[in-house]
């Protein structure tokens, strides 16, 4: 597989407070990489640097042959976020926001139309497509969140926490879209605190402390979520919460 994303030497202070410290990684076209641990291990600051929301102190970061700092707008045209913060506009209904977003993105208005509807349906929010986002439950709003992020079909997916105060049925839509995903369209990395989930949906694991990767493995190395649980304890030693 070809490497969609490349990582070397990047490091990361706040201040005199490091948060990153000389991460070297390669993620492959086509992987679902999970990213575990504990609060502080620097982890959503870690996707931010890969998605382009910040800059490393030092090191670089390439998606596509493509060099970040260089080349941000190509880059950021690859690339899809989701996070706990929809960034939906309350004002507008879930088929304005869409249709604002892809403009954005410069697709068509023919291509957007489509697009929109197939996505609605996909996020089971097609009976709700002319109502305003302020009238949708968190669970609503984080699934009409996956929609807004894949509108424009990115090569890479980043998902921060994605499934904080998301409902059963939210969550089970949420993972039926991931697993709809082709992986030779669509690379996955995704920070999470869910071992299980992780174990189940994901092709590598990343265990990151104190601000470095101690932990690297494709998920097919693992035997069971129990045992990537105890992998995990091991590694991030005095912190004991998952």
């Amino acid at each position: 597989m070809d490497s969609i994303l490349s990582l070397s030497n990047v490091s990361k202070s706040y201040g005199n407070f490091p948060v990153l410290n000389d991460i070297d990684l390669d993620i492959k076209k086509g992987e679902f990489v999970a990213i575990l641990g504990p609060n502080g291990a620097g982890k959503t600051t870690l996707v931010k640097i890969m998605s382009t929301l910040s800059s490393p102190s030092e090191g670089s970061v390439e998606i596509s042959g493509h060099n970040v700092a260089d080349d941000s707008a190509s880059v950021r045209s690859m690339i899809g976020v989701i996070s706990h913060e929809t960034h939906l506009y309350n004002d507008l209904t879930a088929e304005e926001n869409l249709r604002f977003f892809g403009k954005m993105y410069g697709i068509g208005s023919d291509d957007l139309e489509n697009r929109i509807d197939e996505l609605l349906e996909q996020v089971e929010l097609i009976g709700r497509a002319d109502d305003r986002v302020s009238t949708f439950s968190r669970g609503m709003k984080q699934r009409l969140s996956i929609a807004r992020s894949l509108i424009h079909e990115p090569q890479l997916l980043f998902l921060d926490e994605p499934y904080t105060g998301l409902d059963q049925h939210a969550s089970l839509t949420f993972d039926k879209v991931l697993e709809e995903l082709d992986p030779q369209d669509t690379t996955r990395v995704m920070v999470t605190h869910d071992i299980t989930n992780t174990f189940k949906i994901c092709s590598r694991v990343l265990i990151l402390n104190g601000g470095r990767i101690v932990f690297d493995s494709p998920m097919s190395d693992i035997g069971s979520a129990e045992e990537l649980k105890e992998i995990y304890l091991s590694k991030v030693s005095n912190h004991i919460s998952v």
